[in-house]
């Protein structure tokens, strides 16, 4: 744990009070802000039950936000600010009295104050009075620590502390398709699987109980892919078209008249469908922009977060920004985020002239100050690593109530996205799923590299949206 040096102090070294120096009434605090993955460490390292798979429907992001603390988290915090301040190095702790009067959850910022209350010249001993109040000013801890004060003055050169990560195996794609299932199948236009992989794809959705497929394509195409690839597809429905391009039309008339509830892309290339999507006279349009959304988890990370716009909208304006924003809020929303936090990514976090994606980042934040951009907690421009690192933003000086627990990342263009989301797919082994919102039904956009997993926890997306859509339509 981490305790900044009080105002003056030089930052590379730690220097006690001498028991002689030490005055009854004498006091300092420090403030800290308790994270999810505060909590999660501290569970680990004291052998404690895993708050992080209590119960595994509610390891969202909404429930971390809202979890309750050890309450000895307090009490380390206290040990580290007598440690480091009062009286500092050399100190000797002897024992601690402590009541716990209130929780403390994720996100609350405490501010622990401790005061000489008594000392003793023959023993060296001193009592510290201890005071921990919350953001409201609720006091959460009361109690007092006895120390005994070093004789002599220690100055220790101040060692910088490696930022501890967690690695944790995911299990979030599960949980999202045990989420799903029992809401029960949607009926969906899989568009052109002419391929084994897309194909499959189809097929093992219907198993898990997921979508129940119409296949749009020509037919004894489908017959033949399927008798070479042992695939099973009897019992699906086909709508029987001679090419790609029918293919996506059709899928279209189906979606629009409402006798499907989402589309799926097979084996024809992403632009062919969604120009289907997107023509004129198509139904499918809403007043928003259609956009894509990545769900990312990876060890590495504390929740499940959103990177957009990584696949549809090739470098946008701030008017498509708008919408690649609120698209994922409510994404986020229907995944069970109540506010989601979005970071708006730059490769800085100041906003430059010479640098358009801090003036977007700028321009989006006031937006949502003005309630043109709704559901969330907006911030930006940040770089990559203040959205996900609370210590990176600590060392940088960065308040912000986004960094290092942001739900969404906002990216500048589509090639920075696709790299982004690659990335933590291929090197930080992630998970990740896929939808495209915006039209009057999701969209998945699978990948032919995508595995099995993918898929699926894509098509869970699309049945969550669907049932949400049945209530409230885009």
């Amino acid at each position: 744990m981490t305790v900044s040096p009080p105002a003056g102090e030089p930052v590379d070294t730690l220097s006690n009070r001498t028991f002689d120096e030490i005055a009854i009434g004498d006091t300092t605090a420090v403030e800290r802000t308790l994270t999810a993955e505060d909590i999660r460490a501290f569970s680990l390292l004291s052998g404690a039950s895993d708050p992080f798979r209590q119960d595994a429907t509610k390891a969202t992001a909404a429930f971390l936000q809202g979890m309750v603390a050890h309450g000895m988290w307090a009490g380390a915090l206290l040990s580290a600010v007598v440690g480091t301040r009062l009286p500092g190095p050399g100190t000797t702790y002897l024992g601690e009295t402590l009541r716990f009067l209130s929780p403390v959850q994720a996100g609350d910022t405490l501010t622990l104050k401790v005061e000489v209350a008594a000392r003793d010249p023959i023993t060296r001993q001193i009592q510290l009075r201890c005071d921990c109040t919350n953001q409201n000013g609720d006091r959460v801890i009361e109690g007092s620590v006895d120390v005994i004060a070093p004789a002599e003055k220690v100055i220790w050169t101040r060692t910088a502390l490696p930022e501890v990560r967690l690695t944790i195996q995911s299990s979030g794609m599960k949980q999202l398709l045990d989420h799903a299932r029992p809401l029960g199948a949607v009926k969906v236009a899989v568009v052109h699987p002419c391929d084994e992989v897309s194909l499959s794809s189809a097929v093992e959705a219907r198993t898990a109980g997921l979508i129940d497929p119409v296949l749009v394509a020509p037919r004894a195409r489908l017959e033949s892919i399927a008798r070479t690839a042992g695939l099973d597809i009897s019992g699906m429905m086909i709508e029987d078209v001679p090419h790609s391009h029918g293919a996506a039309q059709r899928a279209g008339q189906l979606a629009s008249s409402g006798a499907v509830e989402a589309l799926m892309k097979g084996s024809l290339h992403t632009d062919e469908l969604m120009a289907a999507v997107v023509a004129s006279g198509s139904g499918l349009r809403t007043k928003r922009r259609v956009t894509h959304c990545f769900v990312i988890q990876t060890p590495a990370y504390p929740r499940p977060f959103i990177v957009t716009d990584a696949a549809v909208n090739i470098a946008p304006s701030l008017p498509e920004k708008v919408d690649i924003v609120q698209n994922a809020i409510d994404l986020a929303q229907v995944l069970g985020v109540k506010q989601p936090r979005v970071a708006i990514l730059a490769a800085v976090e100041t906003v430059s002239p010479r640098m358009q994606a801090t003036l977007d980042a700028a321009a989006l934040c006031k937006m949502a100050d003005r309630g043109q951009i709704t559901g969330g907690v907006v911030d930006g421009p940040l770089a990559f690593d203040i959205a996900v690192s609370a210590a990176a933003a600590k060392i940088k000086g960065i308040v912000s109530p986004v960094a290092g627990q942001a739900d969404i990342l906002v990216v500048p263009d589509l090639e920075s996205g696709n790299m982004l989301a690659k990335q933590l797919e291929y090197i930080g082994n992630a998970d990740s799923a896929g939808i495209a919102l915006g039209a009057k039904v999701p969209i998945i956009l699978p990948s032919r590299a995508d595995a099995r997993a993918t898929r699926l926890a894509s098509c869970a997306i699309a049945v969550l949206l669907a049932h949400h859509y049945r209530a409230s339509p885009p």
